[in-house]
């Protein structure tokens, strides 16, 4: 990773770990090394907008979660995010995402969430990663459910879903509560393609008798109950990405579900959850037993 990427990165993992708390120009300068000058402008030519407002649009997507998940006053979530007035909270809410914060509490509805993309080494290597790493794998159980998702046309994976429908549906797509805590990307089998091409899709997993609203341009499919294979590698380094994930589907390639008495399940879709490094990359395979 080269000095200024290599800076860049440092200020958005400080943001991160620091982010109900103040945050000044001076405390960005000393995670990057650089003069506060200096790092302003690295920041804004590599993600496009201010520290402050990068900063802004985080903590208010951070206090949306907290308002739909958890017990608390509009007071306290501005107060613990370092808002200077519940009244400024209040606008800046109002600005970001079209409600007022109160209203949102009670009736959370889906919203525009800010999910900023960390910086990464441009020279990804996908096999950077030589020494022995392990492969999780166990058996887990997915209820009927609905899945509210936004399709694409011809996606296969990520960065063409990403070309062809937008990077920032995964923010919207997390503010809707799911019943596994996070969205899902879903490789669908031909059965649920529309048009026939639509293979890649992003989405969230919800109960079978949702009735919140659906956003204009998304649509809701049915899935049945299903048993999975759930794939986890090792925790990896953010930048070997997507070594991560080519080391689970070789694992996936090789692996025979005969061996526990299953086989591929090709009428349900594969699930792929958000690469995080902390907790390795996870994938679900579906599977049925073997009659």
């Amino acid at each position: 990773m080269d000095e200024h990427r290599e800076a860049v990165r440092a200020m958005q993992d400080y943001i991160r770990e620091h982010i109900s708390e103040e945050i000044t120009p001076a405390d960005l300068a000393k995670a990057s090394s650089f003069s506060p000058w200096y790092a302003r402008r690295l920041f804004i030519e590599h993600l496009h907008m201010t520290p402050a407002v990068y900063i802004r649009r985080l903590k208010l997507s951070k206090s949306a979660l907290r308002l739909r998940d958890e017990d608390v006053s509009v007071l306290d979530v501005a107060t613990d995010m370092g808002f200077g007035s519940v009244d400024g909270y209040q606008r800046a809410f109002r600005r970001e995402f079209g409600c007022n914060p109160k209203e949102y509490s009670t009736s959370p509805i889906p919203i525009w969430l800010f999910t900023p993309s960390l910086i990464l080494n441009k020279e990804r290597n996908v096999n950077d990663m030589s020494e022995i790493r392990n492969v999780f794998i166990q058996v887990i159980e997915k209820p009927a459910r609905k899945v509210i998702i936004k399709r694409g046309i011809k996606a296969t994976e990520y960065w063409s879903y990403c070309n062809e429908v937008g990077c920032d549906v995964w923010g919207l797509l997390t503010s809707i509560k799911s019943i596994s805590g996070e969205p899902v990307c879903l490789w669908l089998p031909e059965a649920l393609r529309k048009p026939v091409t639509n293979e890649y899709v992003q989405g969230v997993e919800v109960e079978t008798d949702y009735d919140g609203k659906i956003p204009e341009g998304f649509e809701v499919i049915d899935l049945p109950a299903a048993t999975y294979l759930l794939f986890r590698g090792e925790p990896f380094a953010e930048e070997n990405y997507e070594a991560a994930i080519v080391e689970i589907w070789e694992a996936e390639k090789k692996y025979d579900p005969a061996f526990i008495g299953y086989e591929w399940d090709h009428s349900n879709p594969r699930i792929q959850l958000e690469p995080r490094g902390e907790r390795g990359y996870i994938e679900l395979v579906p599977v049925r037993k073997l009659s």
